[in-house]
């Protein structure tokens, strides 16, 4: 998957879609990993996550809505992206449909100061 590709198939899935593809569009880092996760399964740890970011006080972009999406996809297989920020200092989660055609969740989370 080419970068055009990828942010042509970033709409308006999440309020974190818009971030995500000016962070690709400005030449940051982006990856689509090979195989598939059940939906349910990243549903449960993003809902872990979710907690994490909140008792912490981590920034992040449309994590709930995103938790919401991946809990009603039910058994279907999601592949799994990311997208780096220029700056590294934004990581956007993608989750796409097992044949890579269409997005249908993206979260983002600011990077902790190293």
């Amino acid at each position: 998957m080419d970068r055009a590709e990828l942010a042509g198939m970033l709409g308006d899935q999440t309020t974190a879609c818009e971030a995500a593809r000016a962070a690709l569009l400005d030449g940051g880092d982006f990856v689509v990993w090979d195989g598939s996760v059940p939906s349910q399964q990243l549903a449960g740890i993003y809902a872990a996550r979710l907690r994490r970011a909140r008792k912490r006080g981590t920034e992040t972009l449309a994590l709930p809505s995103t938790v919401d999406i991946l809990t009603r996809l039910e058994a279907a297989q999601v592949r799994i992206g990311c997208i780096f920020s220029p700056d590294r200092t934004w990581a956007f989660m993608l989750f796409l449909s097992d044949e890579t055609d269409a997005v249908l969740a993206c979260t983002g989370v600011r990077r902790a100061e190293r």
